[in-house]
């Protein structure tokens, strides 16, 4: 796993290599081992690189072709690299290395961009042609590995991480106002924006082409849900099975160190366990804990590596999360708040104390649908087939209103059901998962902003890709909106930052391009059925996980946010949100602010999840809009 940057030189006389090493520096995290770069008339490009294969010279990048053609840096692991090594030394290629990059280069080489639809594996990459003068970059099918870039009329540059690109000097640093919307409604910033206007994120399954002529983006693949798979459930098992022994068994090839990160939880538990089978040696695995039982799954984890006799690291998050949480955002170049960062962050940590690759459980959610706004698909489309929609969007907002004045939980669900009910199914999915609602946002937002945004509203980032899927069935369309917008954006950009912020690789099995294709031609009563959620895959795990962890009740890698905003975040929260300052007083009126405060601090609402939003957009906005 490394990190990549570089710009173009065609119009504007950027940096020397003192420029291309800052960049590097700026990611230096993501790959400490070793860095090197390349620079001309008209390219330059930056590597850093954390060794996992072949751990001589050989492997450093930037990486040339035989005849020096060809430029590249890459970032990933290509899982299949060995099988296409061997077709390409069957047609009289030599190898120098014993690298996956070394194969990209021949492979682009023979295959130009047609490469991409024969790679299997987590990447980004950028490949200078010398010859046309042509810079091509490409990222993975699922968007594992990230890649923004900058563009200006006369200038391009490029990274795996935003501050690289910061690195360069005169960077336009102006903010994206739908993206700040966008963030305080998704958590993220969905691709292709980014928090700041001029840089993008290229997004996942795409390629560019940047020339002196222009830049040229397309996609090469994308996920179908249209052709479904007419075998029995008993044959999708045994082939699910097979699926995920093979890529699982391909994803603990390493020259260094491997493990598991191990919740407690299905998914994590089934890699496991089938790590455990593959291996002649005991699994590596490391967990984490916290003080408040409600959040807690070690113990579950804990049961899983005693079954499976791994080689188990526990560590518990103490009440220590405030004297940490600045350095934490701080590998985060836009504001991101899933809550979750903070656990995977010291669960990354404490890998890297043992491992330099952890395998982990994500995307089996996302893929065979085992969350709880999954499952409420059959009493949605139950209540839309019986209430026409003129009626829904005349009595249900109503009906939202009452609900909403509930107590706790249950009426705020209710209201969520309703107010999703009154609108068309892609916007009621949007409604229900949205982080902040219209009424909040409304309450909170400054006019100045406001009118700025005019008529943009958030939900076009999911109805995009709710509108764009090929599946017929409501549960395919929010499969496909997930795994185009909350994985990739949210997931997995978590995942990545806080695992290389500790120069750790993660591999994750489920997240196959194969296993997504697999999962997407299932019939959807394979996926959820009678009230079971992720069915196929709990069966192809039941011979390896207890009953009582495969049946549980999904807890989710979950902070306890409401008491830390009144224990130990208190003081830093009070700094951020209630002091005056430029960042998130110019988003929220400070009134609106100081009301959820107090409403928070008497304890007659639990505002811990806005709370926490503002709290990171105002920690980022300090750390990188500070000489603004």
């Amino acid at each position: 796993m490394c990190g990549i940057a570089g710009y173009t030189r065609f119009h504007h006389p950027e940096g020397d290599e003192s420029a291309l090493h800052a960049m590097g520096q700026a990611i230096f995290h993501r790959g400490p081992d070793a860095g090197g770069v390349y620079l001309d008339d008209q390219v330059g490009l930056c590597h850093r690189r954390l060794s996992i294969l072949d751990l001589s010279e050989a492997g450093n990048q930037p990486m040339f072709s035989d005849d020096e053609r060809y430029v590249i840096v890459f970032n990933g692991e290509i899982y299949n690299f060995l099988e296409l090594r061997a077709e390409l030394e069957k047609a009289g290629h030599t190898f120098r290395s014993h690298t996956d990059t070394e194969v990209i280069l021949k492979l682009f080489a023979e295959h130009g961009e047609q490469c991409l639809s024969m790679l299997n594996g987590m990447f980004a990459f950028a490949l200078w042609d010398t010859h046309t003068h042509s810079l091509f970059i490409a990222r993975d099918r699922l968007g594992k590995k990230p890649l923004y870039y900058y563009q200006t009329e006369n200038r391009f540059a490029f990274a795996s991480e935003i501050k690289a690109i910061l690195a360069l000097e005169d960077i336009d640093k102006t903010l994206d106002h739908e993206a700040i919307h966008d963030y305080f409604a998704y958590q993220y910033v969905p691709d292709p924006k980014s928090i700041f206007a001029r840089i993008r994120k290229l997004p996942p399954a795409h390629y560019m082409t940047i020339n002196a002529d222009g830049i040229h983006v397309q996609r090469y693949w994308s996920l179908s849900f249209a052709n479904v798979r007419q075998q029995s459930e008993e044959q999708n098992t045994a082939d699910l099975k097979s699926l995920l022994e093979d890529v699982t068994s391909k994803r603990m090839i390493s020259d260094v160190p491997l493990g598991a990160f191990l919740s407690g939880g299905v998914d994590s538990s089934g890699v496991v366990a089938m790590m455990s089978q593959a291996s002649d040696k005991p699994v590596k695995t490391c967990t984490i804990g916290f003080d408040d039982e409600a959040f807690n799954e070690s113990e579950f984890a804990r049961e899983i590596a005693q079954l499976y006799k791994t080689e188990h690291h526990e560590f518990t998050v103490h009440q220590n999360v405030a004297e940490r949480l600045e350095q934490i955002v701080g590998y985060f170049d836009e504001p991101f708040a899933d809550p979750s960062l903070v656990p995977t962050y010291f669960v990354s940590e404490l890998a890297r104390k043992a491992v330099t690759v952890a395998v982990a459980g994500d995307g089996g959610d996302e893929m065979f649908a085992g969350y709880e706004k999954y499952t409420t698909d059959d009493i949605e489309n139950k209540l839309r087939a019986r209430f026409p929609l003129a009626l829904r969007e005349k009595l249900f907002p109503k009906l939202a209103g009452i609900a909403g004045k509930l107590p706790g939980t249950l009426g705020k669900k209710a209201k969520s059901l309703l107010t999703s009910l009154s609108q068309t199914p892609g916007m009621g999915f949007y409604i229900t998962n949205s982080q902040m609602t219209d009424e909040e946002w409304q309450s909170l937002v400054t006019p100045e902003l406001q009118g700025k945004l005019g008529s943009y509203h958030p939900s076009e980032n999911t109805l995009r890709f709710y509108n764009e899927c090929d599946g017929e069935d409501h549960l395919s369309k929010i499969l496909y909106t997930d795994i185009n917008t909350y994985l990739c954006g949210g997931i997995l950009v978590k995942v990545d930052r806080m695992s290389m912020a500790n120069s750790l690789e993660v591999r994750a099995p489920l997240l196959d391009y194969q296993v997504a294709e697999f999962a997407a031609s299932l019939p959807g009563e394979q996926k959820y059925k009678q009230g079971t959620k992720k069915y196929l895959l709990k069966r192809v795990f039941e011979p390896f996980i207890p009953d009582s962890l495969l049946h549980r009740k999904k807890m989710g890698f979950s902070v306890p946010l409401d008491a830390w905003f009144r224990g130990e975040l208190k003081p830093l929260a009070e700094r951020c949100l209630l002091a005056p300052n430029k960042g998130l007083h110019s988003v929220f009126r400070v009134n609106a602010i100081e009301r959820l405060w107090k409403q928070h601090q008497a304890s007659s609402h639990n505002h811990g999840a806005i709370l926490w939003s503002m709290l990171i957009f105002q920690l980022w906005h300090e750390r990188y809009c500070s000489d603004d």
